[in-house]
């Protein structure tokens, strides 16, 4: 069994959809620093939503930074992708994205960043992490590094990112929602790092909850759960989903080539 299928086995195919959206939408999964994944999934959505002619949303969950290599250029590809204006693009705060910040603000939480995928996101900027987790004073200087490599446009971002977002009968978060409660009254940890109670109730709301943050061997579409994060970092599988009216579609990425699935 592999690391993945204990965190969560991947499902069977759901029967069809019965939730719709007017938009085209694109929600990626857990980038974690992968931009060799990321690149061509970019491409191949963006050729996949000219053939359209429609401006697409696109949406990424959370979790960009940590465990791959190259989070500060996952970042700049982002904030270039906004500039570029082909789509709407929005961000979402993962937990990743919070520890970051966390970091910033406390250099004691340094080492526990760095066990859960910190270090690199440290390197990606240029700073190398302190070599032993008890050091408080190096990690002091090393968050005091990673602040004055951050560029002012990075910090906004990161700072700015969303929780959640919505498009007629889908609700996206990074990791899901506690179930029967209304978007405005979910707090934020659960919005972030909830699994159990999220993934294994049938329906959570009255929305279809489209996120990442739990890797599965594949995607997984249910008719009330849509979970698109296929552990990139470790796989090097990068899934989006395309929502258009009752329509629902994977796009997958691996280095160099990407791909859509009926």
């Amino acid at each position: 069994m592999t690391f993945l299928k204990r965190i969560i086995r991947a499902k069977p195919a759901p029967p069809a959809p019965q939730s719709r959206t007017r938009e085209l939408v694109y929600a990626i999964g857990d980038v974690h620093g992968r931009l060799d994944c990321l690149t061509p999934l970019l491409e191949a959505i963006r050729a996949d939503a000219e053939a359209t002619g429609l401006r697409p949303r696109l949406i990424l969950l959370g979790d960009l930074v940590d465990r791959g290599p190259e989070s500060r250029q996952v970042v700049d590809r982002v904030l270039a992708l906004v500039a570029e204006g082909w789509c709407e693009v929005e961000t979402l705060k993962g937990n990743h994205e919070e520890a970051l910040l966390l970091f910033l603000e406390e250099p004691t939480f340094g080492a526990a960043w760095a066990e859960h995928g910190g270090g690199p996101t440290l390197l990606s900027y240029g700073v190398a992490p302190p070599r032993t987790r008890t050091d408080e004073a190096a990690w002091a200087a090393t968050r005091d590094a990673f602040a004055a490599a951050l560029p002012a446009e990075h910090l906004a971002f990161y700072r700015g990112l969303k929780l959640w977002t919505a498009s007629d009968d889908y609700l996206f978060v990074h990791a899901g929602v506690r179930p029967g409660v209304p978007i405005e009254r979910q707090v934020e940890a659960d919005l972030l790092w909830i699994r159990g109670p999220f993934l294994e109730t049938e329906r959570s709301g009255d929305k279809v909850v489209v996120h990442g943050h739990t890797p599965a061997d594949q995607a997984e579409m249910t008719p009330w759960r849509i979970g698109v994060d296929t552990g990139a970092y470790a796989t090097g599988l990068l899934s989006a989903v395309r929502l258009h009216g009752a329509g629902r579609q994977l796009l997958q990425a691996r280095p160099g080539r990407a791909r859509r699935l009926a």
